[in-house]
């Protein structure tokens, strides 16, 4: 795993376009965790279990700093290329691919791709996320 990547301020958010943010450690999913999923979203097929592990491992792989505040705004384009397994080991990489400005701060769209030890790809992600200043 490589340490979580640091943007302080408006400008090293924009310089940072195209940056490779890192890649999370790995991360052991349980029978229990989808059974839980299944019960509570009724996909018992797990289908977007992995997609929904996107909000845990985002924070591992970045921090912006220098706004009064940040607010997932949400996904963009979704792409699903398999379904993990009880036991399989998860990890996720990410990249900054894009900066907009909006109102008093900037959205930014992180691909976040989640993987498996052993099955590969499972989905890429873009993540929204706004960051606005006072």
């Amino acid at each position: 795993m490589t340490p979580r990547t640091v943007l302080d301020g408006e400008a090293a958010v924009r310089a940072a376009v195209g940056a490779d943010l890192g890649t999370t450690a790995w991360y052991t999913v349980t029978e229990a965790q989808f059974a839980e999923f299944a019960e509570a979203t009724g996909d018992p097929e797990a289908t977007y279990f992995a997609v929904s592990l996107s909000n845990m491992f985002l924070p591992q792989l970045v921090e912006v700093r220098g706004f009064a505040m940040g607010i997932n705004y949400g996904t963009g384009a979704v792409v699903l290329s398999g379904t993990p397994k009880a036991d399989d080991r998860l990890r996720a990489r990410a990249r900054l691919a894009d900066v907009s400005d909006v109102g008093s701060g900037l959205q930014t769209r992180i691909t976040i791709a989640v993987e498996s030890e052993t099955a590969g790809p499972l989905c890429t992600i873009e993540s929204l996320s706004r960051w606005l200043h006072g």
